[in-house]
């Protein structure tokens, strides 16, 4: 098989699945909360995101609000981390942070330490991918699938309206 091809992992069908299913987690989850705070990393991390959300509004009356994440995913610490709400915003609320793979945890641990510079009700992690190459002690609460790789592999996760999926290169 060409390098340029991968090896699908997940299919449209599948993902859409395994979308379905973490909406399912995230609601039993919080179903006290009035409403949470969907946050998702830029740029697959936030479409992952918006497709909860849809899913949210569809299975439960849970309220949800969006929220762009944007890290640096090379190097979390040189950009400041920049959120779409304000901090009053997701104060006191339940919050998910979401993104498309879990590799070393770095995304996800920085994400978390600045959700967590004001006060939050709970803080949660969801993603679609957990390679379980972590650094950084953090899991993902809700995922769709645990994949072994090797270091040198590497998963990319394509959305689109028809045809998403996760191939491993």
């Amino acid at each position: 098989m060409a390098a340029t091809t991968g090896i699908l992992i997940l299919n449209h069908k599948q993902i859409e699945q395994k979308t379905r299913r973490i909406a399912y987690q995230i609601y039993e989850n919080n179903i006290a909360e009035k409403e949470i705070i969907l946050a998702g990393i830029t740029k697959s991390g936030y479409k992952l995101a918006q497709k909860l959300n849809a899913m949210l509004q569809e299975i439960s009356s849970l309220q949800t609000l969006l929220c762009k994440v944007e890290i640096n995913k090379t190097a979390p610490l040189s950009d400041q981390i920049k959120t779409s709400l304000t901090p009053t915003q997701y104060q006191d609320k339940s919050i998910v942070i979401i993104d498309d793979v879990l590799n070393s945890g770095a995304t996800l641990m920085y994400g978390c330490k600045h959700f967590l510079e004001v006060p939050v009700k709970k803080l949660q992690t969801a993603v679609l991918v957990d390679r379980s190459h972590k650094k950084f002690p953090i899991n993902a609460d809700f995922k769709g699938i645990s994949l072994s790789t090797s270091l040198n592999e590497t998963v990319q996760v394509n959305f689109t309206d028809t045809d998403s999926k996760v191939l491993l290169f």
